[in-house]
């Protein structure tokens, strides 16, 4: 079985978040907390998965990280080289 993108669940401090999900979109968040419980050891609930797909999504998405970074910061009007005439 190949090496899931996901490693153990930390337990961490939750914010209520409610949402709708397809069908199918639940039935493979359910089928992936099932091959992770069998990878880890560790009886995973499909709800606790959402929020670390989530993290590595917006950690892997280039766009992303480049959109959250700051712009940089002009200095203020730069001196024009002298021209030859």
């Amino acid at each position: 079985m190949p090496k899931l993108k996901l490693g153990p669940i930390l337990d961490d401090r939750p914010v209520k978040l409610t949402v709708e999900l397809p069908a199918d979109l639940h039935r493979d968040l359910v089928a992936y907390a099932e091959a992770l419980s069998r990878e880890t050891g560790q009886q995973v609930e499909p709800t606790k998965l959402v929020a670390p797909m989530l993290a590595r999504f917006l950690a892997s998405d280039r766009g992303f990280r480049s959109a959250r970074r700051p712009a940089p910061r002009s200095r203020g009007p730069q001196a024009q080289p002298a021209r030859d005439p």
